[in-house]
């Protein structure tokens, strides 16, 4: 368990100061469920004038939270194989008295910790409902939930405008996920992106692929759908909250259910989300201007198939780039 070096100064010390209200926030370990749930930091920020931000993350979800305001500290959350790693989290927050404690794990550590308040989620046994609403409910204010939402810097903010600046609007891609049962086929979303740049509203546009640097071999697919100049690689270039950035110039992002897919959304990009093996009850990208696409199978016929989602196999072969390409022009049309 280590800290992430980039911190804001404050008066924050580790002990409740005069006038602050410390906030552990322990957040998904997931990059997509922990961008489902940042709404519920900007929340508290606005309704908790004098809350400072303690924020527990996973290694690839961290760099997400590296602009809140008034951040003390972030700790990066490695999971031990000895089952020590929540002692080593008690042992780093332990000494302070929080105004509270926020844990999206559902964990017990709350219980041992000095604390005015807290909340924690509990899974629900009813109907399935959209991980957004499960995160209201752990404040409960399921009846206004909080839309995804991720802080930026100005510095952040000009590195993404430098990336994309150019003439054409953009397309968005993100070919890869966790799993190959839920990652469409490489060439298929080339083609996507050749039918939607060659006519219609992206026509002459320009294509941005996104990714991490185990996701590198997806460049050499599809670089040459556009001219160099109209080609803006990203993937393993930047990190997350800089791609968040790029994705708010995005005229249409289309991508596989990952944490991409919720960045784009939470970005306001116009989002078309293609899902197999995922269920878009929970999972569907969040907003006004997104749309879930699947083949002829629903979630429970690919369940049935694959219970345990553990076969190396890519349940998305039934989606066909025709059914993709309708869906997105239809998402352009619509916003």
């Amino acid at each position: 368990m280590v800290r992430v070096e980039r911190q804001r100064p404050g008066p924050y010390t580790g002990r409740m100061a005069r006038g602050s209200f410390p906030i552990l926030f322990i957040t998904a370990t997931r990059i997509g469920d922990a961008v489902l749930s940042s709404g519920l930091i900007k929340r508290l920020s606005d309704e908790i004038p004098q809350a400072r931000f303690t924020i527990v993350a996973g290694p690839a979800a961290a760099p997400l939270f590296l602009d809140v305001p008034n951040l003390d500290e972030i700790i990066v959350f490695e999971k031990s194989k000895d089952g020590g790693h929540w002692f080593k989290l008690w042992r780093q927050v332990r000494a302070t008295s929080w105004g509270l404690v926020v844990d999206m794990r559902g964990s017990a550590i709350s219980g041992f910790l000095k604390r005015r308040r807290r909340a924690v989620f509990k899974r629900s046994s009813g109907p399935p409902v959209h991980k957004v609403i499960e995160a209201a409910r752990v404040l409960k204010m399921e009846d206004d939930p909080a839309p995804p939402f991720l802080y930026t810097s100005p510095d952040t903010e000009q590195t993404a405008a430098d990336l994309t600046a150019g003439e054409g609007p953009i397309l968005a891609l993100a070919p890869n996920a966790n799993w190959v049962g839920k990652t469409w086929p490489l060439e298929r979303f080339a083609q996507v992106a050749i039918q939607l740049l060659g006519e219609g509203e992206l026509a002459g546009g320009r294509l941005m692929v996104l990714g991490g640097p185990e996701d590198a071999h997806v460049i050499q697919a599809l670089r040459h759908v556009v001219p160099k100049e109209r080609f803006i690689e990203l993937v393993g270039k930047v990190d997350l909250i800089t791609s968040f950035a790029c994705l708010k110039h995005a005229r249409l992002f289309v991508g596989n259910d990952s944490g991409l897919m919720h960045l784009a959304a939470a970005a306001g990009a116009p989002t078309l989300g293609l899902f197999g093996p995922s269920d878009e009850r929970h999972y569907a990208p969040w907003g006004p201007k997104t749309r879930v696409v699947r083949g002829p199978r629903d979630f429970q016929q690919i369940v049935a198939v694959d219970p345990s989602f553990q076969q190396a196999i890519c349940h998305m072969m039934d989606l066909t780039v025709e059914t993709v390409v309708a869906a997105a022009r239809d998402l352009l049309a619509r916003t």
